[in-house]
């Protein structure tokens, strides 16, 4: 026998011993999905990834798609391990096409998605030139707004709850076609749109602000402006972001909220899923040090009622064993499990 193998043997062995899981489990990397480079999706898987990696147990690696519908029916299939999503996308996703949200709902079905665990709000505002005469939702009636976003299918409904909660429709404006978040905020740039959007405080937002200079506008947040984006898009709520507090919020704006996932394909074996939140689980401390965006990334978020996708198996184990899976969980839990046999 050669030294090298012998070597390989040895590293293998303490593998498993030390780190309680297959050699294969820690050196083959696993796929985390995201959007393109520049959006606050890539930038939270890639936190996500990093804290996971640094950990030793599991290499993960970012798989960057042209928006999250794309690798929808990826993560159905198995083919990618694990995806950044939205609880909005991941209801329409899992329920498929009888469940509809704006008189639609063009998501792939994918009812072997899971949850692995809940983030924190993500949050994403309207988007204009900083010389623009657009200073709230009400000033973009008529104007150039993008839309379509066929590769990108989240944002149709982030543009849609932006109009409704004014009481404005797709026929208020004039729609400005892009395929995904990031082709609209060139858009504005380049001055083929007026109105745009984007995650607050994502990378694309101050590239743009860069060139042109940008500012975020609110939507109507009065009670009667959040009863409506409520009920046009069930998962979205508003939040307040304070003036001078990221790129583009030049006043106190107000802007969508809606809750971040990590989600799993359900074939995905048990120890692969129970290593991923174990690493998370156990350093989410580090997670706000690797990005701005993960700083609400807290345990208590990860398991909740309050979810539109099932949790993984193995999630929900884990969860047990930490003592925080409660009874009003295991019931939301099988509600949504009996939706989709």
């Amino acid at each position: 026998m050669t030294a090298p193998t012998l070597r390989t043997i040895i590293g293998a062995a303490l593998a498993t011993a030390l780190l309680g899981v297959p050699p294969a489990l820690a050196q083959k990397p696993v796929g985390i999905g995201t959007n393109p480079p520049g959006t606050a999706f890539y930038s939270v898987g890639s936190g996500v990834a990093k804290v996971v990696s640094d950990a030793g147990t599991v290499k993960m690696a970012v798989q960057p798609y042209s928006g999250s519908s794309t690798f929808l029916p990826l993560l159905d299939s198995g083919e990618l391990e694990f995806g950044v999503n939205n609880a909005v996308d991941m209801a329409l996703a899992y329920r498929g096409p009888k469940f509809q949200i704006g008189g639609r709902n063009p998501f792939p079905h994918t009812p072997n998605a899971r949850l692995l665990l809940r983030g924190a709000p993500f949050k994403v505002g309207l988007l204009v030139k900083k010389d623009s005469p657009i200073k709230t939702v009400y000033d973009v009636k008529g104007r150039r707004m993008t839309g379509e976003y066929p590769a990108h299918l989240a944002v149709w409904y982030n543009m849609f709850g932006h109009l409704a909660s004014a009481g404005f429709t797709w026929k208020d404006v004039t729609v400005v076609p892009v395929p995904a978040v990031n082709e609209g905020v060139t858009a504005l740039v380049n001055g083929r749109a007026d109105v745009t959007e984007h995650a607050v405080g994502s990378a694309k937002v101050k590239e743009a602000d860069a060139a042109v200079g940008i500012r975020h506008v609110s939507i109507d947040c009065s009670p009667a402006g959040e009863k409506r984006l409520r009920e046009a898009v069930p998962g979205y709520y508003p939040i307040w972001v304070k003036a001078g507090s990221t790129t583009g919020v030049l006043e106190d704006t107000c802007v969508i909220g809606y809750d971040l996932y990590v989600t799993v394909g359900k074939g995905i074996a048990d120890q692969m899923v129970e290593s991923v939140l174990k690493a998370l689980w156990e350093r989410h401390d580090e997670l706000p040090k690797v990005h701005p965006l993960l700083r609400g990334w807290k345990r208590e978020h990860a398991a909740h009622a309050d979810v539109t996708l099932p949790y993984h198996p193995a999630a929900v184990r884990f969860y047990k064993a930490q003592g925080v899976w409660t009874d009003e969980m295991e019931a939301a839990q099988q509600k949504l499990l009996a939706i989709t046999p």
